[in-house]
């Protein structure tokens, strides 16, 4: 295999971390408005939660990004 396929086929390997954040941070927020809905009083609670559950997942998308960037424009 040649390094160039070899560099393409990583960074889409790597990217694939953007559709796990994507997929992370809508759990999050769905879990959070029907949690809300069922108990208004407690919602403004667990607001931090949610803020570092969202930072967590959307980190976890940006460090993949910057891999596959990183593999595609860092020369062999």
């Amino acid at each position: 295999m040649e390094p160039e396929a070899a560099k393409l086929i990583g960074a889409g390997l790597a990217s694939i971390a953007l559709a796990g954040a994507g997929v992370g941070i809508g759990t999050i927020f769905g879990n959070y408005l029907a949690g809300a809905l069922r108990n208004p009083s407690a919602a403004p609670g667990q607001f931090p939660n949610l803020l570092l559950g969202f930072a967590l997942a959307e980190a976890t998308g940006l460090f993949g990004l910057v891999i596959a960037l990183i593999m595609l424009f860092v020369p062999l």
